[in-house]
């Protein structure tokens, strides 16, 4: 009876649905492998849009932003040239189809 249902089910593709997930503060971190202290300093500086009254609430594009801010500091850039690149980084991105 359970391997007939299990035949009705398709794959389901997760990065589909990605844009609806929301993270805290503590999950970016967490992720991008950064201080609580780093991500406030770089969301107040970068501009970075966050969601939420009393706890800062980011979406996906908030955390590819983070983290493509630490890939440029890993890779010797400054804060600012690291936020010039992650911006200039999307902005040029082909869109996937």
């Amino acid at each position: 009876m359970y391997d007939r249902a299990a035949d009705f089910l398709e794959p389901i593709d997760i990065s589909e649905h990605l844009d609806k997930v929301e993270l805290y503060l503590g999950q970016v971190c967490q992720i991008a492998g950064i201080s609580k202290m780093q991500l406030d300093y770089w969301t107040n500086k970068a501009q970075i849009p966050t969601k939420g009254k009393k706890q800062r609430i980011y979406d996906m594009d908030a955390l590819e932003t983070v983290m493509l801010i630490k890939q440029a500091k890993d890779k010797g850039l400054n804060l600012s040239a690291a936020i010039e690149a992650a911006r200039t980084f999307q902005a040029n991105r082909v869109p996937v189809a």
